[in-house]
């Protein structure tokens, strides 16, 4: 292989570099709810991502995505407060992407399985009713 970076992980999907950075400044910043998320928390994060998909590289990403597996696997465990909604987001956004790497060559799908099976329980908790009273 030449001295050139692999770029195949880039073209996956755009959702990740959309939807993520205002999904996890939520999961970040509001460990209790619901109040409004302050705009420079989303802006932290969306350059957190754009610095990601600019400069980093596949390693760098997945580790990203696996952090953001850790919070949307705590907040649906319980063991973490957050808002179920931006959880539930970030948890499908993660997960159907880790599901594309299947396509692509190397072994991102193989070293995302821990964190499929994890988001794969994430969501079917996250998409259950809440008790009534309770924060969605």
């Amino acid at each position: 292989m030449s001295g050139r970076r692999r770029l195949d992980w880039l073209g996956l999907t755009p959702e990740p570099e959309r939807e993520l950075p205002a999904a996890v400044a939520a999961l970040r910043a509001l460990p209790g709810g619901r109040a409004p998320l302050p705009r420079d928390l989303a802006d932290a994060e969306h350059r957190r991502v754009e610095h990601l998909v600019l400069r980093g590289g596949r390693r760098a990403w997945l580790r990203y995505l696996s952090e953001v597996t850790g919070l949307v696997t705590a907040v649906a465990a319980g063991t973490r407060p957050g808002d179920r909604a931006a959880a539930l987001l970030a948890a499908e956004v993660v997960l159907d992407h880790h599901r594309m790497l299947i396509g692509l060559p190397g072994p991102g799908y193989g070293r995302t399985a821990r964190d499929r099976a994890a988001l794969e329980g994430a969501v079917r908790i996250l998409r259950a009713p809440t008790p009534r009273g309770a924060r969605p």
